[in-house]
């Protein structure tokens, strides 16, 4: 709580009564250690009952297989590209050969939210070609890392099956249909969108 002040009055200035308003929502959000460990034990419960064949269909918690071996340990050499589908913007980002990083975050209007599976990923596939063509990379043959930010069934590290829209998408495609993050419509959406580019999969 303390902490939460100091951040408000570096900031900007409070008057009293606002300092007492933060700290009357603040103390809301505090939690005893009896409540922090029952929370604890019922989200370990949830875990097991995701990793559980019987209990996983009705587990709060999906513990699905991403098929990913290992995590970048800093040898990687090369030009890559990382996309983020998350709640309520696609963030990019390029990294290259000079180990420097630059991103972009380009927001996703309600209609794409609320629109097809495909003019969500047309909308993918644009704002890529948007980033590539500013960072003057559209010639080049990069690696694609792509995050898509919903429960997925995977069948192989590029293929997966949509279990359910989260956040506040509500695309026509209904859960249960392939939706396969960047195979195969989805990656040639993209290079349609960057011409002769190819997207490395």
């Amino acid at each position: 709580m303390i902490a939460a002040q100091l951040l408000a009055y570096y900031f900007t200035e409070l008057n009293d009564d606002q300092v007492k308003k933060i700290d009357k929502y603040l103390y809301a959000m505090r939690l005893s250690d009896e409540t922090l460990i029952d929370i604890m034990t019922r989200f370990k419960k949830e875990l097991k009952n995701g990793l559980s064949w019987d209990f996983n269909p009705t587990a709060t918690v999906k513990m699905l297989p991403a098929f990913v071996r290992s995590i970048p340990d800093g040898s990687e050499k090369g030009d890559f590209i990382a996309l983020d589908l998350g709640g309520s913007s696609l963030r990019i980002l390029w990294k290259n050969q000079n180990v420097r990083m630059e991103s972009e975050v380009y927001d996703i209007p309600e209609n794409i939210v609320h629109g097809s599976g495909s003019q969500l990923f047309d909308h993918v596939a644009e704002c890529l070609g948007d980033f590539m063509a500013k960072k003057e990379i559209k010639d080049k043959k990069l690696h694609v890392g792509f995050t898509f930010s919903f429960p997925c069934q995977q069948s192989k590290i590029d293929e997966a099956v949509l279990i359910t829209w989260t956040k506040r998408f509500k695309a026509s495609r209904k859960p249960g249909l392939p939706r396969p993050p960047f195979a195969p419509t989805p990656a040639r959406q993209v290079e349609n969108c960057l011409g002769h580019s190819k997207v490395a999969k």
